[in-house]
């Protein structure tokens, strides 16, 4: 497998992973957050700053899981959003 390919299923993990940690710490609301990219950018920061190889800051992160869901909700509704994302930042970190 080649580089490009192993730091996309890495990338697809680490959204399902914050995807999960996220619906497990608001359980007692089903999942519901209406801040959840602050919540992802803290979980996400470090991990993808490193394998992005980055040095974008939290509010910039924020900035770009929002701009992912916005893009992904008009262009790709019903996507696997882990890899919509994936792809979204590998685009634009590369």
């Amino acid at each position: 497998m080649d580089e490009p390919i192993d730091r996309l299923n890495e990338l697809i993990q680490l959204f399902q992973e914050v995807g999960s940690a996220h619906h497990q710490a608001f359980i007692d609301s089903a999942g519901a957050d209406p801040e959840w990219p602050l919540w992802y950018a803290g979980y996400l920061h470090e991990h993808l700053c490193q394998l992005l190889g980055s040095n974008f800051t939290k509010s910039e992160l924020i900035y770009l899981i929002v701009m992912a869901a916005k893009e992904q909700a008009t262009r790709a509704p019903g996507a696997d959003w882990a890899r919509y994302y994936a792809k979204f930042f590998l685009e634009r970190y590369r």
